[in-house]
């Protein structure tokens, strides 16, 4: 019959369950320690590592197309706004005072002063259903300049994702100098040259109009230009002829639009000018010892 000696009897029975368990435990260290990162650094996940889908990146401009139809829808609801102000301000032009023309030439001069808000009161709503006919539009022609800013909100969106698109979409062809230079693009800043000379050209072409056909001396008329593109319209100078009006129903429309563009495309100039310096600034720079450090979150020198 075997004996139990003293030494055996101070060894623990599951001593070979500790051992087994402290190399799990080991190994679960060392498996943990492995995924470590930076708390500045993308998380990265080993099982969604291995499900990564490796097809191309969307080109620039492919899924953006369909943002733009309500610029259509824009052009559609003004055509629909004069349509119908003409109308209903040519029906009740005898209820509107002021030096008058020509009664459809009115009607459309007055529709296009209050859509654009310009508002010079050379023509004013007389009676009652004159001035709450006057109020709808004002409140329509607002929503209308509201829908096309909201159009312009959404074109400098689409800009900003297309500029993001297409960096991810160089970055797998090129290296970062190359992308550099495919961002430093000088479109936006043609766009803003182009509608400043359009502005430069509509400001001339008003102020030598209002000075031949309306009479007004050259200070008179550069002043009623520029209360007239701003949409401030003081009304104390404005357009009181029917040549003078015909022209001022193209003129007006076409003038504010082009001022709205131009500081469009100049909140859009800025705002590509800090992207492009964005990404030229992250696709350039290069990892350094702190960012090493940084990654060495035990300190035990191994990153």
């Amino acid at each position: 019959m075997d004996t139990i000696s003293n030494d055996d009897m101070d060894k623990p029975l599951l001593s070979g369950l500790e051992n087994a368990s402290n190399q799990f435990e080991g190994k679960l260290r060392s498996s943990r320690r492995r995924y470590r990162r930076c708390r500045s650094a993308p998380a990265v996940d080993p099982v969604a590592e291995k499900a990564k889908v490796s097809g191309p990146l969307p080109l620039s401009g492919q899924g953006f197309h369909k943002f733009h139809p309500s610029f259509k829808q824009v052009f559609v609801f003004l055509g629909i706004y004069i349509g119908v102000g003409t109308l209903c301000f040519f029906y009740i032009q005898k209820q509107i005072d002021g030096k008058k023309t020509n009664g459809v030439i009115d009607a459309i001069y007055f529709c296009i002063v209050t859509m654009t808000t310009v508002g010079y009161g050379d023509l004013v709503p007389a009676s009652d259903v004159a001035k709450l006919l006057a109020c709808a539009f004002v409140f329509t022609g607002m929503a209308l300049v509201g829908l096309i800013l909201g159009s312009a909100a959404d074109y400098l969106v689409e800009k900003q994702e297309l500029y993001f698109i297409k960096a991810l979409h160089v970055r797998k062809k090129v290296s970062p100098s190359d992308i550099v230079k495919e961002l430093q693009s000088n479109r936006v800043k043609y766009k803003v040259v182009m509608i400043s000379g359009a502005v430069f050209v509509l400001i001339v072409m008003g102020t030598v109009y209002l000075y031949k056909i309306e009479k007004l001396n050259l200070v008179d008329a550069f002043y009623c230009v520029c209360s007239t593109i701003t949409t401030l319209g003081y009304g104390d100078k404005s357009f009181s002829t029917e040549g003078g009006r015909t022209f001022a129903i193209i003129w007006i429309l076409i003038s504010t639009v082009c001022v709205a563009l131009l500081f469009l495309y100049l909140a859009e100039w800025a705002t590509e000018h800090r992207q492009q310096s964005l990404a030229k600034w992250v696709l350039t720079r290069k990892m350094t010892f702190l960012d090493l450090e940084a990654a060495d979150m035990d300190d035990d020198g191994v990153v």
